[in-house]
């Protein structure tokens, strides 16, 4: 079961926020592009990052704790979906707090 370690504390990143789109009415999930291009640019930078350092011998991951499945250049699966869970509570996050405070984020068209 502690192989499952890495993707349990992403699964309650996600729960944890979940909640954000429903109550505060964030419409993060219904500006999918909006996500999309947010995560991509995060999930390409730290991906190589992650390749470099692994290939450096500089870090390396407890295979006690994660699936075992490698996507590329020997990243685990879990790291991969960290790239792209941990953006998205942080947007969720930062849309709540803009619908509680009534901010803008000065993106907002035709205001």
């Amino acid at each position: 079961m502690s192989q499952f370690a890495y993707l349990s504390v992403l699964a309650g990143c996600l729960l944890g926020t979940a909640w954000l789109e429903f109550f505060l009415r964030t419409r993060v999930y219904q500006r999918a592009i909006r996500l999309v291009l947010t995560i991509i640019p995060v999930l390409i930078v730290f991906s190589i990052w992650d390749a470099y350092a692994i290939a450096q011998g500089h870090w390396n991951f407890d295979s006690r704790y994660i699936t075992g499945i490698t996507v590329f250049a020997d990243i685990p699966l879990d790291e991969i979906l960290f790239f792209i869970v941990i953006p998205i509570c942080a947007v969720l996050s930062f849309e709540a707090v803009r619908s509680a405070r009534n901010w803008n984020a000065g993106d907002e068209i035709g205001k």
